[in-house]
């Protein structure tokens, strides 16, 4: 039997119960306030109506606070039950290829009590076993998931729903989700999840599409 080596990466997404979702939007209504007495003292003091503007600038602030991922340092009890694997690949053989579009489906039983899913978390982590000529003495684990004794400067990716879903005991959360390079700026991540809650005895209802951006 061969032995194993490499760098063996798994990436996962996990379902999120925080309050994170909450200061969001009322940074957001922060920020839209602001603007609406900027407006108003525009077109009292100096008579210029900048109210064109509204709609631009409501979808500019709305995609970079409400739709941008949140780097965070979660506390484990805020990931609601089990992460799906999202993708396995080794870091010593991948290829720019391999890894600039990932795809992955998910379904994830909700096992216990009733629970507001506010988002999802993504994290990885990388096992060290050397190179076949130059194996590890010691296979090392690096993991960046939720931890309150061993964090990480990585944390977690946290992608926030608005608004979130209310998900019942037994309820299956279903998706698919997939990561691409932003068109904009190749250093930038575009993420898609298509997602839908399934209740027994009921049909199945349409997706939800959210898109977010990670910077």
């Amino acid at each position: 039997m061969a032995e194993a080596f490499g760098y063996p990466s798994r990436m996962f997404l996990a379902r999120t119960e925080t309050s994170l979702g909450e200061r969001k939007m009322k940074q957001f209504e922060h920020s839209m306030a602001v603007w609406d007495r900027f407006t108003r003292e525009t077109a009292d003091k100096y008579g210029v109506d900048m109210r064109v503007l509204n709609d631009p600038y409501r979808c500019s602030v709305f995609l970079t606070q409400c739709k941008t991922s949140v780097w965070n340092g979660l506390n484990p009890n805020q990931i609601i039950g089990e992460p799906a694997l999202v993708k396995e690949f080794d870091c010593l053989t991948a290829t720019l290829e391999e890894v600039s579009v990932i795809r992955s489906q998910f379904r994830v039983p909700i096992g216990f009590g009733n629970s507001k899913i506010d988002g999802f978390a993504g994290w990885f982590d990388v096992h060290f076993r050397g190179r076949s000529s130059d194996p590890a003495d010691n296979e090392i684990e690096l993991t960046t998931a939720p931890s309150l004794n061993h964090p990480t400067h990585w944390g977690q990716q946290v992608f926030l729903l608005h608004p979130p879903i209310n998900a019942r005991n037994g309820d299956v959360l279903v998706g698919e989700l997939e990561r691409t390079r932003s068109k904009h700026n190749h250093r930038l991540m575009d993420v898609t999840v298509a997602h839908t809650l399934e209740r027994q005895g009921s049909a199945p209802a349409t997706p939800t599409i959210s898109t977010f951006f990670i910077k």
